[in-house]
């Protein structure tokens, strides 16, 4: 049965509906953030060394759980969400940084205990309707933490 090693409650910006997972060793990243960033309409894309989020909301402060699991953590995980995907992500430092796009990399870094390994990555987000509604556009910065992520992490088999 699949144990939670560690979980970290963050604070990270969002600007121009984006934000991002992003390994904190550039050597890691080819591309860094937020070159490349074209969502097609899409919740999350994968590319080497991070993992690209798109935002219901211009500008606004979300609220982000990432949790680190020793394997793949129960999938039924309580709450309504807007929107899930699943990607892989190397991370050769074993910590990440949270980017916004203009704004840079959150203060905090995402701890994942272990350097040198690929990461199997569930993301859902709740509150993405009354974002939209709330942070339109980039003036409106005084929302905080209605768009809601939950990260959860496990090494790949």
């Amino acid at each position: 049965m699949a144990q939670k090693v560690s979980e970290q409650h963050l604070k990270p910006w969002v600007d121009f509906f984006g934000l991002c997972l992003q390994e904190a060793d550039g050597e890691g990243v080819p591309v860094r953030w937020p070159g490349e960033r074209e969502m097609d309409g899409e919740f999350l894309i994968a590319r080497e060394g991070r993992i690209d989020l798109e935002s219901a909301g211009h500008t606004h402060q979300a609220a982000m759980t990432v949790e680190v699991w020793d394997a793949e953590p129960p999938a039924d995980l309580p709450g309504e969400w807007d929107a899930e995907a699943e990607a892989e992500l190397f991370s050769l430092s074993g910590r990440l940084r949270v980017w916004a796009v203009t704004y840079g990399p959150d203060e905090e870094s995402v701890e994942l205990g272990r350097a040198g390994v690929r990461w199997r990555v569930r993301v859902r987000c709740a509150g993405r309707t009354r974002v939209a509604e709330l942070a339109p556009l980039e003036e409106v910065e005084e929302v905080e933490g209605v768009e809601q992520y939950v990260v959860q992490m496990w090494p790949c088999a």
